[in-house]
């Protein structure tokens, strides 16, 4: 347990050492964090993503999973993240089937510490979709039901893993179920998730269009037509006035 302290201590004062305080309040604006908004309360550092992703780099060979669980508990989003990223190069790494299954795991078992958009879009498809592809996928559908926002946004971005591969089926269920939901993050959510699947089949893109279009968010419509020509984004568009 010492030893599991020690390291993650580590990782911690290196990411601390590069906080920058005004940085760390442009973050706390942009991710959301005031009093009802949905990251209320988050704390961070101010370190960019690609400063992340290097310390990850160094450390995540040496770094066992009690000590990466340590860091997805910690109050600052940017040490979450590092977590986040050493668990994700863990498992491009890893070709044991147990021993991803423990990565995965260790995920699921801090899954109330990925709670804004960035953790979500950088470990559901990596850490989720990846290990449960050609597995029972009913904890996706147990995620959408859970009225819980992050569980919910979880739930469509690890099937990026499957639209990867060509198979949408997962997706666009999700996406059906979701297509009521009320927040913003799951609109966005949506409509990436069907954007990827016509940079790959826009025929299937479509086909969910010409059923959806007419009843889905304005968002989700206008992200999913985002790579269209502007004829098409106006024929849909039209279709929710």
């Amino acid at each position: 347990m010492e030893k599991n302290k020690k390291l993650s201590s580590v990782i911690v004062e290196k990411l601390r050492s590069m906080s920058n305080d005004q940085k760390a309040k442009e973050m706390a604006r942009y991710f959301k964090t005031g009093y009802g908004e949905y990251a209320e309360n988050d704390v961070f550092l101010g370190i960019g993503t690609p400063e992340i992703r290097n310390v990850a780099k160094e450390y995540f060979k040496e770094t066992n999973l009690s000590q990466t669980a340590l860091l997805l508990q910690s109050k600052y989003h940017e040490i979450r993240r590092a977590g986040i990223e050493i668990l994700v190069l863990k498992m491009e790494k890893e070709i044991d089937e147990h021993k991803r299954q423990k990565i995965s795991l260790c995920y699921l078992n801090n899954i109330d510490r990925i709670n804004n958009w960035d953790l979500v879009d950088a470990s559901a498809p990596n850490l989720l979709g990846a290990f449960i592809d050609n597995k029972d996928k009913s904890i996706l559908y147990d995620f959408v039901v859970s009225d819980n926002l992050w569980k919910q946004r979880i739930a469509i971005i690890a099937t990026f893993h499957f639209i990867r591969k060509g198979n949408f089926e997962d997706t666009l269920a999700i996406a059906e179920m979701l297509i009521d939901n009320k927040h913003d993050l799951i609109h966005k959510a949506i409509g990436w998730m069907l954007r990827e699947i016509g940079k790959r089949d826009v025929e299937t893109q479509l086909k969910f269009l010409d059923k959806y279009a007419a009843i889905m968010p304005r968002t989700a419509l206008r992200y999913a037509l985002e790579k269209f020509d502007a004829d098409l984004r106006e024929y849909y568009m039209t279709l929710k006035e």
